[in-house]
């Protein structure tokens, strides 16, 4: 018996390290590149390499580490691959702000010299990410971490790259993009965030020649308007049918420009006429396309007006819509502006305004790639989960529009495109090519953008396991089982995964797709350093632990719906551990290595009962992982360990552990606990690694690791031990016993006194369990005497509960002091009601619900309920009281 190696409170501190080390000196967590096992795989969202464990971090990792852990106990030959992005801008931004530090810059050390600055970087401080993932138990396969810029991946994205432009699907163009002015990059359409702005609505009119009338367009950006080349209105709209006029004068310019009539123009807005500014506005761009009209680029790299804005020239684009407002309106043609909330875009990394640009750059034709893509969600090749977010997924992909992937920065892949000045040939290669192949000019030059961030990140599925080439690892492992990941990466990323699988790989990436919700904060608002609402999961490890932690974000994961996190969650989690412990350190009092089994004819009905909510346990826990309903499964696991094996099965079982003589029933309970002990730790070991490992390790005959046990429902302990009678049977005698404990509660029953009950009932059934179940009920209510009775022989002192077709009936004469009990209730009823008055004082005051924030309203609402409840029953107990006195 073992109780002694358990200290009385269970510490994390320590103990998480000497496991995790443990797992990975043993390899536990390697996957065999073949195996007889049946595979299941996960390729792990790649943080970026500047990345520091926040809290949507954690929440995935979990979620993929309970279900990589579940797996192996199921005995699945599981890969988790883990790795790292390179995150091309973030990582950009970060070495240049460490060079700015040394007084230096990139432009200085040129473009060699400063890729070698980020590898150096990369090796000092990159990556710190990785170990904040081990800390929360990340069970990854770390011999296989791979790097997007890893020599094996960046031949995998230059052969795929090559192939997309010899198959037509990659092309260089004029087109608009969003740019970054700050970052001075292409910046992808997924790559600006939007956020709703105050700003204002121009009118602004647009003079006929020699006349004063004119059309008048409403505009938000009137400093783009040296860009218009035309302007535009619905030909079903009544107001412009009598419109002879075929230009208008460009205010603030000598320059005429056309006027022009399509039904994308929408009549509700504005006056109905369009400014069309093709350089500057995506849907302005496909008019222009449309209708022939010229480009004018008014705005430059770096956000300062063109020499086409004339004496404008040199501005910022914001200075400049300030002075080209006052200008209108000294010369008449403002007629008005009105407030107006608008969408803003800003750069994801720097949240810079960014500025739709026409500009020459890469893009990948995706409409042909993204039709195989939504076939196979159709078909359900690769689910989506919870399904809302198909429709998501297929508006999107729909709608999309060709992918910007060059980006003007030095640290990425670099584009695989080589260009001859001599005779103008390009060179598309997977080797760099020497000289051109046209001319022999050795004088070649190679493409200065990089390759978008996401497109290595699109090949992630196959690219870790070995593509091109077709490796065991890729035939074993590919197509994986499911992607955890969260909806703001559904386009960014799992979309282009899924085109490029299908493409390359001929199949799907995932077969299932999660997307798991927000963590916000306990109010259910989004977290950010701003409103000083950011929970740093590694204080939480350190304070809590990790596995309360991982508990706490298993048990909020309900599907759909925003985890909502605070710490005194967690700290009530960690009770559970703690729960947990306290019952481990008990069952290794009694325990021993000899108490390792029992004949099924010698258990007793509570037995029976633990044995099959075990088994029901498992079940439950297996459906929740695998349905992706975590907060199920960690709920299940929960109640069984808490209230049926702590609160029930240990104190019914106490008089036989303690039986000193020994024998078979004290063997069989002893067994039936270690049993049970055992399963538990196998079921919470997904949600709880490190806690359980450590039970488990002084578990007497066990060997190795718990994560190399089998899971129960895998062992057919579910068709020997489940029984459904059993359960009700053993219902009833717990809720009498609830109903007996009830009794004492209300009367203000001291826990020690023993008390007399009479039990009624005409179900033979019911009073057959009563009388094999005698000792327990006894002993777990703390009965004097328990006996039968008939109706007419019920005390008046008494009060009474009904379980099923039996009435208990507890006698209180010479147990209360009536006269006492009814000064008390009359006390505590005085007082509770005093509280509720100025509770519902609060409540009908108009200023509090006015002002007060909605979860303070929400809490007093609560807390009138509670008064509410406990008025009523101090109520019905004085009543009774009174009646027996």
């Amino acid at each position: 018996m073992g109780s002694d190696s358990l200290d009385k409170g269970y510490e994390p501190a320590g103990i998480e390290e000497k496991w995790y080390q443990f797992w990975q000196d043993n390899g536990f967590f390697k996957a065999e590149d073949t195996s007889e096992h049946p595979p299941f795989s996960i390729v792990i969202p790649p943080p970026n390499v500047t990345g520091v464990l926040h809290m949507g971090h954690a929440l995935n990792n979990v979620i993929q580490d309970i279900m990589c852990r579940y797996r192996r106990l199921l005995g699945y030959n599981v890969l988790w691959m883990p790795g790292t992005d390179h995150a091309g801008i973030a990582t950009q931004n970060v070495v240049e702000r460490d060079l700015a530090a040394r007084g230096k810059n990139r432009d200085q050390l040129g473009r060699e010299a400063f890729i070698d600055e980020v590898w150096k970087w990369k090796e000092k401080s990159g990556g710190a990410i990785i170990n904040q993932l081990k800390r929360l138990g990340a069970s990854c396969d770390w011999d296989r971490e791979r790097f997007t810029m890893d020599e094996g991946l960046s031949d995998a994205v230059r052969k795929v790259f090559v192939r997309l432009y010899k198959e037509g699907l990659i092309y260089e163009g004029q087109y608009i993009i969003n740019w970054c002015p700050r970052c001075l990059t292409a910046l992808a359409d997924l790559e600006v965030e939007y956020e709703e702005q105050d700003s204002y609505l121009y009118y602004v009119r647009y003079p006929f020649k020699g006349h004063k009338k004119g059309l008048t367009v409403a505009t938000t950006r009137p400093e783009t308007m040296f860009g218009d080349t035309a302007v535009a209105v619905n030909p079903s709209d009544a107001r412009f049918a009598d419109l002879t006029e075929t230009h208008v004068l460009l205010p603030l310019t000598d320059r005429m420009i056309p006027i022009i009539r399509d039904t994308y123009v929408d009549t509700a807005f504005g006056t109905g006429a369009l400014k069309v500014t093709p350089a500057h506005d995506p849907n302005d761009f496909d008019l222009g396309e449309k209708h022939g009209l010229d480009r004018i680029k008014v705005i430059n790299d770096k956000g300062l007006m063109t020499e086409a804005a004339g004496p404008f020239q040199e501005l910022d684009r914001f200075e400049c819509r300030t002075r080209v407002v006052k200008a209108l309106a000294d010369q008449g043609l403002l007629e008005k502006k009105e407030p107006l909330k608008h969408s803003v875009g800003s750069c994801y990394r720097c949240r810079t305004v960014v500025e739709p640009a026409v500009s020459k750059q890469w893009f990948v034709k995706v409409k042909p790639l993204a039709e195989k893509a939504m076939e196979a969600v159709r078909s359900e090749q690769t689910r989506i989960i919870p399904d809302i977010w198909s429709k998501t997924y297929f508006d999107w992909m729909e709608n999309i529009r060709d992918w910007c992937i060059s980006r003007q920065i030095w640290w990425g892949h670099r584009i695989p495109v080589w260009k001859c000045p001599a005779c103008n040939h390009v060179m598309v290669e997977e080797t760099d090519p020497v000289d051109c192949a046209v001319c022999g000019s050795k004088e070649i030059v190679q493409e200065t953008d990089v390759l978008d961030t996401w497109f290595s990140s699109a090949l992630w599925p196959f690219s870790t396991m070995g593509w091109p080439e077709d490796t065991p690892l890729l035939k074993t492992f590919y197509p994986t089982n499911v992607l955890v990941t969260g909806f703001d990466i559904l386009f960014f990323w799992v979309a282009r995964m899924m085109m490029m699988g299908i493409h390359f790989k001929e199949e799907v990436p995932f077969k299932d797709v999660y997307i798991h919700a927000l963590v916000r904060d306990e109010h259910g608002k989004k977290m950010s350093k701003s409103k000083g609402n950011v929970i740093d999961p590694l204080k939480v490890i350190d304070q809590y632990g990790a596995d309360a932690f991982r508990f706490t974000l298993a048990a909020f994961a309900a599907q759909g719906r925003d985890v909502k996190m605070s710490e005194s969650r967690v700290e009530g989690y960690r009770h559970f551990v703690n729960k947990l412990w306290n019952a481990a350190r008990f069952s290794l009092m009694h325990i021993t290595s000899e108490d390792t089994g029992f004949e099924d004819d010698n258990l007793t009905l509570w037995e029976r009962w633990i044995l099959s909510r075990s088994a029901a346990t498992s079940l439950a826990v297996k459906q929740g992982i695998e349905n992706y309903r975590f907060n199920e499964a960690a709920s299940a696991v929960y109640q069984f360990v808490w209230h049926e094996f702590c609160d029930w099965f240990i104190e019914t079982e106490k008089p036989a552990l303690y039986e000193k003589q020994g024998g078979i029933r004290r063997n069989t309970a002893r067994a039936v606990l270690a049993t049970v002990l055992k399963d538990i730790l196998v079921m919470l070991h997904p949600f709880m690694p490190f806690v359980t490992e450590e039970i488990y390790h002084l578990l007497p005959a066990t060997e190795g690791s718990v994560m190399q046990a089998a899971f129960p429902y895998a062992k057919d302990t579910y068709t020997r031990y489940r029984n459904e009678p059993v359960e009700a049977d053993m219902a009833f005698v717990f809720d009498l016993i609830s109903g007996v404990r009830n009794i004492r509660s209300e009367m203000n029953i001291q826990p020690s006194m023993k008390i007399k009950v009479l039990a009624h009932t005409e179900n033979e059934k019911e009073k057959l369990l009563i009388v094999e179940n005698k000792a327990v009920i006894s002993t777990l209510a703390t009965m004097e005497r328990l006996s039968f009775c008939d109706l007419e022989n019920v005390p008046k002192a008494c009060a009474s509960s009904v379980n099923g077709n039996t009435t208990c009936f507890v006698s209180l004469e010479g147990v209360i002091d009536f006269e006492k009990e009814i000064l008390r209730l009359e006390k505590e009823l005085e007082k509770n009601t005093r509280e509720l008055v100025g509770v519902q004082k609060r409540l009908g005051n108009e200023s509090f619900l006015e002002k007060a924030p909605q979860e303070v309203i929400d809490k007093v609402h609560a807390r009138h309920a509670d008064l509410t409840e406990k008025n009523e029953k101090l109520a019905a107990n004085l009543q009774r009281i009174q009646e027996m006195a």
